[in-house]
């Protein structure tokens, strides 16, 4: 999950995460559209998973839940 410079959680997958993240940050060609409005931040939270498949659906479960819950989520990785 990445944080925008407003505050704004970003829910993505990759098997990369610190090219994915400098590509949001610094190619606005390769980086999501979503950080074309408020600039991604930093990296907020992370996990791994053993394939594609299973990293697709927990991105789907997580984009589900509130803001404040992710929230929660992250607070209770650190």
């Amino acid at each position: 999950m990445v944080e925008t410079v407003s505050g704004k959680l970003y829910t993505g997958i990759t098997t990369d995460p610190q090219r994915r993240l400098d590509e949001h940050q610094n190619n606005p060609k390769l980086g999501a559209r979503f950080f074309r409005s408020d600039p991604a931040n930093t990296m907020v939270y992370q996990e791994l998973h053993p394939d594609r498949a299973s990293a697709s659906k927990r991105e789907a479960a997580i984009k589900k839940l509130s803001h404040k819950a992710k929230l929660d989520l992250i607070k209770s990785a650190h």
